[in-house]
């Protein structure tokens, strides 16, 4: 297909370069109303691998476009929806809010994922560990994958779970003493005998 006047046309990328004749033909046949991540749907379909940028790029560089065209934007990232579904939902700002609220309408199963999480972090930072037998429940009939494997493992250690969601008491003093020693363990390594670990140990408790 023929540049846009603006110097030697650049090589199509590799991977896309055996869909170039099926997104030109389909581009044509919308008569450039088909968005680039629709074309990028259709030929992931039919074997492409490559990323959807390769295909953006490419197309904003060959294909002609009408006035005011603008490519649809990339679909967020797998770390992007990851963050908008953990985060605390106040702090994020309006346009991610927006994009979950986009993401989770257009997938049933994500919402349920999201709301069961949601409510389990609420049980975590209110202490109300009393909500704990309903959320189990209700995560082992949603029946998705990992979040069900994870109920069936709270029921297993139901007691001990319950008393961390409702009491004040945790283990992480204890658990950060152990990591200090284990880090002056290895700092202490093949350099000094058990006489000056012990020393050092008691000065930094």
């Amino acid at each position: 297909m023929a540049g846009h006047g603006q110097g030697p046309q650049a090589p199509t990328p590799q991977q896309a370069r055996p869909f170039k004749p099926y997104l030109e033909q389909r581009w044509a046949e919308t008569d450039g109303n088909e968005t680039i991540l629709d074309l990028y749907r259709e030929i992931t379909t039919r074997g492409f691998r490559g990323h959807y940028s390769t295909v953006r790029d490419w197309a904003r560089r060959d294909l002609p476009r009408q006035e005011g065209f603008t490519p649809a934007p990339p679909p967020p990232s797998v770390r992007q929806v990851t963050g908008w579904l953990t985060r605390h939902p106040a702090t994020l700002t309006e346009e991610e809010r927006l994009h979950r609220k986009a993401v989770l309408d257009r997938c049933p199963e994500l919402a349920t994922a999201a709301d069961l999480t949601s409510s389990f972090a609420e049980m975590l930072t209110t202490l109300s560990g009393t909500r704990l037998p309903g959320w189990i429940a209700r995560a082992s009939d949603a029946n998705l994958p990992g979040i069900s494997s994870f109920a069936v493992g709270l029921r297993a250690d139901f007691d001990a779970v319950t008393a961390g969601l409702t009491t004040d008491w945790n283990s992480g003093p204890v658990e950060g003493a152990v990591n200090r020693i284990k880090m002056l363990k290895r700092q202490m390594f093949g350099r000094a005998g058990f006489g000056l670990l012990r020393k050092r140990v008691l000065l930094t408790s």
